[in-house]
């Protein structure tokens, strides 16, 4: 939706005998190749995406487990309460899922520097080991996959990646 059409909702209605002005055509057709082509891209990213969530090593750990791990990887040492914002989730939700990934050895709790009822949370060499592992099964799969395509069809996947991670951070 463009500016001045948002503008002109936002304005009370007042009686007119004027009729109302027409969205351009231009604009109209862009929001319309937009939603189809976000109608079509969504649920291939989905399947692309479920398939290579499915890549496991360890299946004694749940999808949400792994996510929350990973999360904790990539973003750095933090609290239970950070980590379950970060994840969405929350924190009583969190609380059971970092004591499971504790118990398995993969996350350890140390006491927070500043405020004692706070403890900061970080992977440990274990965890470090089964997300190496996870994300080498993801990246075969991948890689298995590429590796069926035709070069042109390779090239159009190299030249979207900026555009998908540009899409990611609007």
């Amino acid at each position: 939706m463009t500016s001045s059409r948002t503008e002109v909702a936002d304005r009370p209605a007042v009686a007119s005998d004027e009729p109302p002005t027409p969205v351009p055509t231009e604009t109209a057709d862009a929001e319309h190749e937009a939603a189809e082509l976000a109608a079509a891209l969504r649920p291939a990213l989905l399947r692309l995406t479920r398939l290579i969530r499915n890549q496991r090593v360890d299946m004694s750990l749940t999808l949400t487990l792994v996510a929350a791990l990973m999360t904790l990887d990539r973003v750095g040492p933090m609290s239970a309460t950070e980590l379950a914002a970060h994840e969405r989730i929350q924190p009583p939700s969190m609380t059971k899922i970092l004591g499971k990934l504790e118990a398995d050895g993969l996350v350890l709790r140390t006491p927070h520097s500043s405020d004692r009822r706070q403890s900061v949370l970080t992977v440990t060499d274990a965890g470090r080991e089964l997300i190496a592992r996870e994300r080498g099964a993801r990246t075969a799969w991948l890689s298995t996959r590429l590796g069926m395509l035709e070069p042109a069809e390779l090239d159009i996947l190299r030249r979207v990646i900026p555009v998908l991670e540009r899409l990611a951070t609007l």
